[in-house]
């Protein structure tokens, strides 16, 4: 007896199959959208649309973890309220932030927990809402509100949606706050490195800095892309380290250099900042910065084009700012001479395209250097 045929799945209704490509745009936005601001106006938007609601407002706990702040707020009343601030545990937000669980409110003005002050505030009338928590690895991060279903009420499945959309939201946030700190961090301890590398050598006060910045200027002015320019930057700012490492006896013996020499910092400088990923691009560029364009120079007598870009751009910054450093010159007549330096070693110490748009830079932008 042949099996009774199985009736097809029932298609997704328009509704679902909206509310499902929403979700997946957002979802798809968490690493690719580096603006969080814009990203939860998307979710925002995205709540608003899905459940039929006038405003929608994100609100995270602030770093004492005593109050919710509006990170996003929609709706036309929006700007007004971004100001201020709830105590977790009162009013509707406040309650659901400290009981962590979602909540629907389907006439606000008859809840006792409700806080008119944003309405006051803002001029918006609250009738109906639904609010929800947003948690990462079981902390809380804020709660996502929807207010004034336009069409019929807010039910249990509208719970499920907007929890959703917090969740997304949740890891958005927790995405962008670790990326932050890593960036602060890393950027303090650049501050750092910079600021032992001028005290590494007499009369090196200021000189990270002022290379970085130049080199950045040559290399953005010879269309060097964004990955090239970062590394510049890099370099420029941590090329010197190995004098640092010229003062630690053991890391020398740890590298086998038993008498240190001028030639060999920049091998030291490499070493020392091996294996950190987001300098691996500035390595070759801090290693081959002395390097000459007719292959004379160290550590591995490279020549043309066979030195890194970036290297053959800090060649010569690194030059005129040892005429600067160490040569004596008075401070009206730094340009005239760097340009005389440069003119003098380009086709042979230097490559001369990047002579060029140095020499071209220098005198035509006042106070570059």
């Amino acid at each position: 007896m042949a099996p009774e045929p199985t009736a097809p799945p029932a298609p997704m209704d328009t509704h679902d199959t909206k509310m499902a490509l929403e979700l997946f745009s957002i979802a798809g936005s968490l690493n690719a959208t580096p603006d969080l601001d814009f990203l939860l106006e998307k979710i925002g938007a995205a709540a608003e649309r899905l459940l039929d609601s006038e405003a929608s407002a994100i609100m995270l706990v602030t770093d004492d973890r005593q109050s919710l702040f509006f990170k996003v707020a929609g709706g036309e009343a929006a700007s007004r309220i971004k100001k201020m601030t709830l105590p977790i545990g009162k009013g509707i937000a406040g309650w659901v932030a400290k009981e962590g669980k979602p909540d629907i409110v389907a006439d606000a003005s008859k809840d006792p927990r409700f806080a008119g002050q944003f309405d006051k505030a803002s001029g918006f009338i609250t009738r109906s809402l639904i609010c929800v928590p947003m948690f990462f690895r079981g902390e809380l991060v804020g709660v996502v509100e929807v207010l004034n279903k336009k069409h019929g009420t807010y039910s249990p499945a509208d719970v499920g949606l907007l929890s959703s959309l917090a969740n997304l939201a949740s890891v958005a946030i927790t995405n962008t706050r670790i990326i932050q700190d890593q960036k602060n961090f890393f950027s303090h301890v650049l501050e750092l490195l910079g600021s032992m590398i001028e005290i590494s050598k007499p009369r090196m006060l200021g000189h990270p800095n002022r290379t970085a910045r130049l080199a950045c200027v040559v290399a953005r002015a010879m269309g060097a892309d964004d990955y090239v320019y970062r590394n510049v930057y890099y370099a420029g700012l941590l090329h010197d380290i190995g004098y640092v490492g010229f003062q630690n006896a053991k890391l020398l013996a740890d590298v086998g250099i038993m008498t240190p020499n001028e030639n060999l910092h920049t091998l030291l400088s490499v070493k020392m900042l091996e294996g950190i990923r987001m300098l691996e691009g500035a390595l070759p560029i801090i290693r081959h910065h002395h390097e000459y364009f007719d292959g004379t120079g160290f550590p591995n007598k490279l020549k043309g084009d066979a030195i890194p870009l970036g290297a053959r751009i800090l060649g010569p910054v690194e030059a005129i700012e040892e005429m600067r450093m160490y040569g004596g010159v008075p401070p009206d007549q730094l340009v005239s001479r760097a340009l005389h330096e440069l003119q003098a070693g380009k086709g042979t110490r230097y490559d001369p395209e990047v002579i060029d748009v140095m020499c071209e830079l220098l005198e035509t932008q006042e106070g570059l250097w």
